[in-house]
């Protein structure tokens, strides 16, 4: 491990810490800081990290400015025996960023340059402070001040937290003059704001089959919603192979549910337009307002550097376990999608999953690669399928709603004999009927054939 732009190294919690995150959040990919071990890479480990832990998260809290809320991490690793403590800084929305006492100045301001944390010089400081973001959601105003918080404090509840009296200011969901601000009005139980999942029939917006509206309640509740109709949608499809019966959902769960998380978390809401859902027969399309923020390029952000667009939200989503840790998202994305799915414009940002349309002809030479190496299937000795067995096979595979009159209709054999051959597959743990003889369906079980 070697120092780097984005890496700094310590052996020991020092008083440099404040200076040395005050210089990540100031860059604009961020970075990470390792206490317990040297510049050199020598791991010494920290004695007591929960202790150290809560230090250094106290000193980010206290001795930083603006607010790094949702800004960073800090996580105990193992190295190879020892406990070293990851600090993970992204870059912040609001630079420039500050040690307190010594105010916007070139001795509070720094900024990572190569491996050290160097002062921002005067003019860099005026001009990262012309362009401070002022419509983030913590400086607009909601424009309701009669909210009622009652779901928030149920998440924060089941998940080991007791919102006390002052849980707005410690959330930092009032304005610097007390009002509520947007963050809070999206937190809380009642707001004017729609969350939509649209469904249509084909591959463009001709035919619309549904519209579900998941908002105007608590963001929490509105993303958990929608998690759950997406996660419906989210079929899975089963296809009979030549050695195995293979169950895929349309799309991959964890791929998805950080997509949904990231397009409602990030989105600018300041614009008045929230993330939009939209199911088609041949895609499913995440589309979020704002596109990337200013400080992040296209390649930063295929790389995972973290520049949350609204820290409020992404603190509270990390305290009721929705995100884990900063950054990972798209990084999780990407171990299954290619860049391709992710759709960039100056005010919009699409994440565009494909569906790969299911072949009704998927198992159609299923049953003739299973009866070729029927015997062995997980272990278990079984008689060589016959002719009509194979048949049978093939056409649950094409049909799992298809009759035993059916069959025997495209068979061409009586009734009788494909009822004997079909019990004779559910007592080989090949075929399985789910439901009612009437309205229920046939399954080819999960067992593997031996080549």
């Amino acid at each position: 491990m070697v120092e780097n732009n984005r890496l700094e190294l310590k052996r020991e919690l020092n008083d440099s810490l404040e200076k040395e995150v005050v210089g990540f959040l100031n860059y604009s990919e961020g970075g990470m800081i390792y206490i317990g071990i040297s510049d050199d890479g020598a791991i010494f480990g920290v004695e007591n990290p929960d202790d150290t832990q809560k230090k250094i998260i106290d000193r980010i809290k206290n001795n930083i400015y603006p607010s790094t809320m949702g800004l960073y991490d800090v996580s105990t690793e193992d190295h190879h025996g020892k406990s070293v403590i990851k600090v993970t800084i992204s870059s912040g929305p609001e630079k420039p960023y500050y040690i307190k006492k010594y105010g916007m100045s070139p001795n509070g301001c720094y900024i990572r340059l190569g491996t050290t944390a160097q002062p921002m010089p005067t003019e860099m400081i005026d001009l990262l402070y012309s362009r401070r973001i002022r419509n983030s959601l913590g400086k607009l105003i909601s424009p309701r001040q009669d909210l009622s918080f009652k779901q928030l404090k149920i998440y924060y509840e089941e998940n080991g937290f007791d919102l006390n009296e002052k849980f707005l200011s410690n959330l930092e969901l009032l304005t610097e003059d007390g009002k509520l601000n947007y963050a809070a009005y999206l937190l809380s139980d009642s707001n004017g704001v729609s969350m939509k999942v649209a469904k249509y029939s084909g591959e463009n917006k001709v035919n619309l089959i549904e519209n579900a509206e998941f908002g105007y309640c608590s963001l929490i509740k509105a993303t958990e919603n929608i998690l759950n109709k997406l996660d419906i949608e989210n079929i899975t499809k089963t296809e009979l192979t030549s050695s195995v019966r293979k169950e895929k959902r349309l799309i991959d769960t964890t791929a998805l549910r950080e997509a949904v998380i990231n397009a409602i978390i990030h989105n600018d809401y300041s614009n008045g337009i929230p993330p939009v859902f939209e199911i088609f027969s041949n895609k499913l399309v995440i589309t979020s307002s704002g596109g990337l923020p200013q400080e992040l390029t296209q390649e930063e952000f295929f790389e995972g550097i973290s520049a949350p667009r609204n820290k409020e939200l992404m603190r509270v989503f990390k305290d009721v376990r929705l995100v884990e840790q900063l950054g990972s998202g798209v990084q999780r994305i990407l171990s299954i999608y290619s860049k391709d799915i992710f759709k960039f414009s100056a005010n919009f940002l699409k994440v565009v999953f494909p569906i790969e349309v299911y072949d009704e002809n998927a198992g159609k030479n299923a049953g003739k690669n299973a009866g070729k190496n029927a015997g062995k299937i997980s272990d278990i000795e079984l008689p060589k399928l016959n002719s009509t067995q194979i048949e049978i096979i093939k056409l649950i595979g094409n049909d799992k709603h298809i009759t035993q009159e059916e069959i025997s209709n495209k068979l061409g054999r009586h009734e009788s004999t494909v009822q004997r051959n079909m019990k004779k597959l559910q007592a080989m743990n090949i075929i399985v009927r789910v439901g009612s003889s009437t309205d229920g369906y046939w399954e080819l079980e999960k067992l593997k054939f031996a080549n």
